[in-house]
C-alpha cells in the first residue's frame, strides 16, 4: 500500500532515514570546511543556515584558497530525533545532537519539500544542557509540530509573525512581544553606543524573512507552549567622519563588492530558536534561546 505523505497525517521522517541523513548532513558539512567550496555545503543545507555557512566559507576560501585539510571534523553524538507527524508538504524534522565541540547540545532543523528531494539543514541552534525544552508528544511517542501560519494555534505569537515583530521591535523598541535579553533589550543598548561616535556613524534597518526558503517551524513543548525557529534579516551602514576611512576586517572584505572609501554596508541573516508561551500563560513574553547571526555580503561606498 502506497502512502501519500501529501494527504496523510504521517511521521516526516522514517526513524531509520533520519540517522542517514544527519550522517550525510556531517560528512558533506565537513569536506565542504576541509575544501572551503559552498557548492559543497549547499548540498545539506538550506535556508538561513546555508547563507551563513556560504558567506563563511567564502570569505575562508579568499586567504586559504587551498583550501583547509586539517579542518578538525564536526562529531555529532547522543542524538535524539524529534519527528513530528504532517500532513503536505514541507516537512521537518529536529536532530537534538551532543558535539565535539562544547556542552552544548545543538539542535538541527531538516527540512525538505518534496518525497524525491534530499534532507537538509535550515536551522542550528547551540542550547545549553538546561534550555532544551521538554517536548511534547503524542500518544506513539511522535512530536507534536506547530502551525506556522493560519489560526493562533493558542500562542502567544503566531510562528509566523515573529520575524515581522521582532523586525519591528529592533527598529523602534516599541512592543511587548519579548522578554528582555541580551538578543533584544541588550542588543538595542548596544547599537545605541555606535549610532554617532567621534569616527563613524551607524544606520540600522531590520526587516522580516520572506519565502520559502526561511519559513519558521516549530514544536509544541510539554508546558503548552513551544520552540520555535525562525529567520530574520538585518543591515548596517557605518559611515565615517571627515578624515577617516573604514578599515573592515578581512573576512568582511572576501565578501565586499565596491570600495570602502567613506561607508560600508554590512548584510546580515540570524536564525532564533525562542520560546513562544501557551496564550494564557501567566508571562506571555517569547524569549530567546539562541540566536545565531552571520554576515552574507558587503558593500563598500
Amino acid at each position: 500500500m502506497t502512502v501519500h505523505g501529501e494527504r496523510e497525517n504521517i511521521p516526516s521522517v522514517d526513524k531509520a532515514e533520519a540517522p542517514k541523513a544527519l550522517e550525510r548532513f556531517t560528512d558533506t558539512y565537513n569536506k565542504a570546511y576541509r575544501e572551503l567550496d559552498p557548492a559543497v555545503a549547499s548540498q545539506v543545507e538550506t535556508g538561513p543556515l546555508e547563507a551563513i555557512t556560504t558567506a563563511d566559507l567564502k570569505a575562508q576560501h579568499a586567504s586559504s584558497p587551498d583550501g583547509n585539510p586539517t579542518y578538525p571534523s564536526l562529531e555529532l553524538s547522543d542524538v535524539t530525533y524529534r519527528i513530528p507527524k504532517q500532513v503536505g508538504w514541507p516537512k521537518f524534522f529536529v536532530a537534538d545532537t551532543d558535539s565535539n565541540r562544547d556542552d552544548n547540545r545543538w539542535l538541527f532543523v531538516f527540512t525538505r519539500g518534496g518525497a524525491d528531494e534530499p534532507w537538509k539543514a535550515a536551522y542550528l541552534s547551540i542550547l545549553s544542557q538546561d534550555e532544551v525544552p521538554d517536548f511534547a508528544t503524542d500518544g506513539d511517542g511522535w512530536a507534536k509540530p506547530v502551525r506556522a501560519a493560519g489560526p493562533a494555534p493558542k500562542l502567544a505569537v503566531r510562528p509566523d509573525r515573529l520575524s515581522a515583530k521582532y523586525a519591528d521591535y529592533l527598529m523602534t523598541g516599541k512592543g511587548s512581544v519579548f522578554a528582555d535579553g541580551q538578543s533584544t533589550s541588550a542588543l538595542r543598548d548596544t547599537r545605541k553606543k555606535y549610532l554617532r561616535t567621534p569616527k563613524f556613524w551607524t544606520e540600522y534597518i531590520d526587516s522580516p524573512a520572506q519565502g520559502a526558503q526561511d519559513a519558521p517551524v516549530g514544536l509544541r513543548t510539554s508546558d503548552g507552549g513551544a520552540i520555535v525557529f525562525f529567520t530574520s534579516h538585518h543591515r548596517q551602514k557605518q559611515t565615517m567622519a571627515k578624515g577617516f576611512r573604514p578599515n573592515p576586517d578581512p573576512q568582511i572584505k572576501a565578501l565586499m563588492t565596491g570600495e570602502a572609501k567613506r561607508a560600508v554596508t554590512l548584510t546580515r541573516i540570524a536564525e532564533s530558536a525562542v520560546r513562544v508561551p501557551a496564550k494564557d500563560a501567566a508571562d506571555p513574553k517569547v524569549v530567546f534561546l539562541n540566536r545565531l547571526e552571520g554576515v552574507t555580503a558587503a558593500r563598500g561606498d
